[in-house]
């Protein structure tokens, strides 16, 4: 068995969700105000946060900026400023002041991949951990995000969020 076929499947290609509806756009979506709700499970699946997040996107053509307020259920609170930008309508990056570089993103159809590293805190630890977000939007207002996170190639935890569209 190779390893390709071991670690390889994370590699679907959103071009795969092209001719999927409704079409997922971020300049849109994520435009206006947002809340979401969604767990953290650790890499065996338990569940081992629960948490809430407000958003508000604002774009000025290609270039946005969405702002993440998380509420967890342990009562730590985190704050997330995104600054996107789009490359083509397909094509774009984005960057938090925890992430390592730049995040990779592609849309297609109803689907969003995006590819970075987070420096993520844990008891004053600090880790880079891999993450690989798809979001599927499956309604104008409704979207859902799994994140799946990985350290050295080895599955760290998932992240599963609903996202409702308030504006």
């Amino acid at each position: 068995m190779s390893l390709g076929f071991i670690f390889g499947c994370s590699s679907i290609n959103p071009e795969i969700y092209s001719k999927n509806s409704p079409k997922l756009d971020i300049r849109e979506y994520l435009k206006g105000k947002l809340e979401a709700h969604g767990i953290l499970q650790d890499r065996s699946g338990k569940v081992i946060k629960s948490f809430t997040v407000t958003m508000t996107g604002t774009w000025n053509q290609n270039k946005g900026k969405l702002v993440e307020d998380f509420i967890f259920s342990d009562g730590k609170k985190d704050h997330r400023e995104w600054n996107i930008e789009m490359i083509d309508n397909n094509h774009f990056t984005a960057k938090a002041h925890d992430t390592i570089g730049f995040a990779k993103g592609l849309q297609y159809g109803n689907a969003m991949k995006m590819d970075y590293v987070l420096e993520i805190d844990v008891d004053g630890k600090k880790y880079n951990i891999n993450l690989i977000d798809w979001i599927y939007l499956v309604d104008e207002k409704t979207a859902i995000n799994v994140s799946k996170m990985t350290k050295f190639g080895f599955k760290v935890g998932t992240l599963t969020i609903s996202f409702k569209k308030l504006d």
